[in-house]
């Protein structure tokens, strides 16, 4: 049986240092290959990415994912083969449905400055979806002390994801508490940025994270100021 909270610390995640590129894998990629992290749920992938001043990744073809991107820190630039494109600064969010298959490229934007992006897959709840792209450009005040519902699969407020799936930001001050009811066959991935927080009774520091299941809720009180990303998924 899984545990109900899983805590992974800091230096067990897989770290990936390519010159122009650092990352941290959560989940088997690439050349990472961890049986005992494949996924949670329907999240397939979640990576840390920094990428040094005015580096690219190359355009690259993809299908059949929703390819979630949060930007933590500097400028981040999107192209693709679809027409769709742009610039975001940190705190905004982007989904691009790969669906039937398209090219993209991620981009530091700025040619003085580190960028730093979470990139996350989630299954589709269907195959074959028309490429498309969508993002919405938020700021730190969106966030402050409360759980951002950034992305949902009822659009709204969120950049709509086609699966059963939400994810939250937070920036929360230091002994403030932020929290929410989890329902029903759900669990959380949750990544602290960075900070000090006390996650259901469970402290966790700078890059660590958490698999939540068969919880009810997430309890999260700040012991210092601190980032987070939680991924709301069946499991």
């Amino acid at each position: 049986m899984c545990e109900m909270l899983e805590l992974r610390r800091d230096p067990e995640i897989f770290r990936s240092e390519g010159g122009w590129f650092s990352a941290r894998w959560h989940f088997s990629f690439d050349r990472y290959r961890d049986p005992a992290n494949t996924g949670f749920g329907t999240l397939r992938v979640f990576n840390d990415d920094r990428l040094i001043p005015g580096a690219v990744w190359p355009m690259h073809p993809h299908r059949d994912i929703e390819g979630i991107t949060y930007v933590v820190e500097g400028t981040f630039r999107h192209e693709d083969d679809i027409g769709t494109g742009g610039i975001l600064p940190a705190g905004s969010v982007q989904r691009m449905t790969l669906g039937s298959g398209a090219w993209h490229s991620e981009q530091n934007a700025s040619d003085s400055e580190p960028m730093r992006f979470i990139q996350m897959w989630i299954l589709p709840a269907e195959g074959g979806l028309p490429p498309s792209c969508e993002q919405r450009v938020l700021s730190r005040d969106d966030r402050v002390d409360r759980l951002l519902e950034v992305i949902s699969p009822a659009g709204g407020p969120g950049v709509l994801v086609h699966q059963d799936a939400r994810v939250f930001v937070s920036a929360v001050s230091a002994g403030t508490s932020v929290a929410r009811a989890i329902p029903a066959g759900f669990g959380h991935y949750l990544y602290l940025i960075g900070g000090g927080i006390e996650l259901n009774g469970e402290k966790l520091a700078t890059g660590d994270a958490a698999k939540i299941q068969a919880e009810t809720a997430l309890d999260i009180r700040a012991l210092e100021p601190s980032e987070l990303i939680t991924v709301e998924v069946r499991v």
